[in-house]
């Protein structure tokens, strides 16, 4: 038989673990200003109850992506299909090819009818443009908290 002593200590250590969010690191990839601009209004610094950003890191260009994702300490990716030179549908399968245990990653599609484009790209999510703020933060929180539950 246990003792009445040990019940706060067993009942109170899971607690800790699921009181905090999970905090998430944020690259996100697009040319175009604007596009970058509704992500971060539509997502907000909390998605979700459980899902906080903790950081943005902003790229223009597909150069300065890659080289933050060589530097690493990204939890979340969020690439914009439409960027020119080059997509974020290309850079998604790019990466997952080529950086060990990549990130997940959300794209940001031209239309509802380019899902199949996003599964070629291996991505982990999808919301199609126009953005609807709903779904980018629905999409955000439930990327993050599946990542949350998965052993690292």
């Amino acid at each position: 038989m246990s003792s009445s002593a040990d019940l706060p200590v067993a009942s109170s250590a899971p607690q800790t673990g699921t009181d905090a969010p999970r905090r998430l690191r944020v690259l996100l990839y697009s040319d175009d200003r604007s596009t970058r601009d509704a992500v971060r209004v539509a997502v907000g610094n909390r998605p979700a109850r459980h899902v906080e950003i903790s950081s943005w890191l902003e790229c223009a260009t597909p150069a300065a992506a890659e080289s933050a994702m060589k530097e690493g300490g990204f939890d979340l990716l969020i690439l914009d299909g439409e960027a020119a030179p080059f997509g974020g549908l290309g850079m998604c399968r790019q990466f997952k090819h080529e950086f060990f245990d990549c990130p997940p990653v959300i794209v940001l599609t031209g239309r509802p009818q380019d899902d199949w484009l996003a599964a070629w790209s291996y991505a982990d999510g999808v919301v199609p443009h126009p953005l609807d703020p709903m779904q980018m933060a629905s999409t955000v929180a439930e990327i993050g908290t599946r990542e949350a539950v998965q052993p690292s």
